[in-house]
């Protein structure tokens, strides 16, 4: 599971937006503040009907950054669609948000597609705690159940710092701002990427991780010293597939939220891609996904010990090949491991050249389906096309980890402990979903039968291939979904229009 905390790499180790646009942007965007190890997810439930005053106040004491430079703490901002309903922002340009965002993240259709289902085992005992309760727009017919859940969550604001107590100096002017807006902290998290000795983070099964993320690439990229970056097969996307207005995959300007000029008396909002007679409220936005994903670690490693049984292979050999890397973050290739980049598992390589056909790392493991590469190609021909196909659903990971680390991996401690995913988009649709549903628990993903992710998918078979005999252990569920919802991460010009909405008379 990728966390994603650390900064991709290009040629010369990072990038970074060119002056104007990161002047706009939110820092979350280019950085996973991995300077800043302790960090916390405030879920926050506005009044119904709350104007956006209680931004302007919550930017008096805690300025989201944006992605200039590098600064001690850091703060981020995003607003669910319910949220932006709340704070007055008119239906005209709530409509001109994607169908995926104004849908939400548990409209049915949408929760069958990322296995959000509870009969798939795959979602918390009583079903999510939280979400932005967008109406249901289109109900199960077989299900009258209303899908609200306990919590409402309009907006959540995460802030980052380089320790426990920094952070607790960065909350302290920030609970009374909210609190005199009538906001209320529906939901909080605690975050932390909990480095070990040996300074590599590692998510709670015990794995390395955040060690695979794209590269922005197009004219508002360039390296740290302001150079244009050269194209990177392996892992450049476009910029547009990560900033709104920016062109994308389809090298088109990324869509997103539009407002009519007349309605922004401030005059703070660019046109940008925007049609004649409007701003463009996304630009230099993003759309980020954040779901929270509770990890069973002692039943994971039970489970790798019951499916190995007596023949002689070691819950770690088993537990490796569902993830498709070693503890340490080696890449499984046939006969042992891809040799290292200095001191660091090597990212740089494609599946095709690597093993074709799964001998090493096995096809339907978590990395396979996460992030393909050339691996579905049938042949060398078509590789470079399938890599650059597969390149197009790419997602920006911000993720961290909540919960404290086990102290045996194999007597559960009763705490409740996981992942909060968080990753950046533009195209919900494209990126984050058909990652999710086309790739990850897709069951007949590279020609295999009846299999979804054996990390993240529900209970089934895991296919290993193996001499003289593949293995095929049966794997239970060890992720569940304990809440979740799209969220719109403004621009900081997007912020300040926010924050001019005025309560209606």
């Amino acid at each position: 599971m990728d966390a994603g905390f650390v900064v991709p790499a290009s040629a010369d180790g990072s990038w970074r937006l060119v002056d104007d646009h990161a002047a706009r942007a939110q820092g979350l965007v280019v950085s996973p503040f991995a300077h800043l190890p302790e960090a916390c997810a405030l879920f926050l439930q506005l009044p119904p009907v709350c104007g956006g005053a209680w931004l302007a106040g919550l930017q008096a004491v805690c300025p989201v950054t944006d992605a200039s430079g590098k600064t001690e703490p850091a703060s981020a901002l995003g607003l669910t669609w319910t949220g932006l309903q709340a704070m007055g922002l008119d239906d005209t340009t709530l409509a001109t948000f994607s169908p995926a965002f104004r849908e939400g993240m548990h409209q049915i259709d949408r929760k069958r597609r990322l296995s959000d289902m509870p009969k798939d085992g795959t979602v918390i005992e009583g079903g999510p705690l939280w979400s932005g309760n967008t109406p249901e727009t289109f109900p199960d017919p077989d299900d009258p159940t209303p899908i609200d859940t306990p919590k409402t969550v309009h907006a959540a604001l995460l802030l980052y710092a380089a320790n426990a107590d920094a952070l607790a100096a960065m909350l302290a002017p920030v609970l009374p701002v909210l609190q005199q807006h009538g906001i209320t902290v529906s939901h909080q998290l605690g975050l932390s990427l909990r480095f070990d000795a040996e300074g590599c983070a590692r998510e709670h099964f015990g794995f390395a991780d955040g060690l695979s993320q794209p590269v922005p690439e197009g004219d508002a990229i360039v390296s740290p010293s302001g150079t244009k970056l050269q194209h990177d097969p392996l892992h450049g996307i476009a910029a547009g597939d990560v900033l709104m207005g920016h062109p994308n995959a389809q090298k088109e300007p990324a869509p997103g939220p539009i407002l009519r000029q007349d309605r922004d008396p401030t005059g703070v909002l660019t046109a940008g891609a925007a049609p004649e007679g409007f701003r463009n409220l996304g630009l230099d936005g993003s759309y980020l996904v954040i779901r929270e994903l509770r990890q069973d670690v002692a039943a994971f490693w039970k489970s790798m010990d019951a499916a190995i049984g007596q023949d002689g292979r070691s819950a770690e050999w088993l537990a490796s090949r569902v993830v498709g890397r070693t503890l340490d973050g080696d890449l499984l290739v046939p006969g042992g491991t891809l040799p290292r980049s200095g001191d660091c598992p090597d990212n740089s390589f494609s599946f095709f050249a690597t093993d074709p056909r799964g001998l090493g790392c096995p096809v339907g493991s978590h990395i396979r389906r996460a992030n393909p590469r050339d691996g579905l190609a049938p042949n060398a021909i078509a590789a470079p096309d399938l890599l650059a196909a597969a390149q197009n659903h790419r997602i920006l990971r911000r993720g961290r980890k909540f919960g404290p680390t086990i102290q045996d991996p194999r007597i559960d401690d009763g705490a409740e402990r996981g992942l909060l995913f968080m990753c950046l988009n533009t195209d919900l649709a494209r990126q984050f979903e058909f990652v999710q549903q086309t790739w990850m628990l897709n069951a007949n993903f590279g020609c295999l039968f009846n299999e979804t992710d054996p990390l993240l998918g529900p209970k089934g078979r895991f296919t290993v291939p193996a001499t003289p005999l593949r293995f095929r252990p049966t794997v239970e569920t060890f992720v569940r979904f304990a809440g979740g919802e799209y969220f719109f991460l403004p621009s900081l010009p997007a912020l300040a229009y926010l924050q001019s909405l005025h309560v209606p008379v």
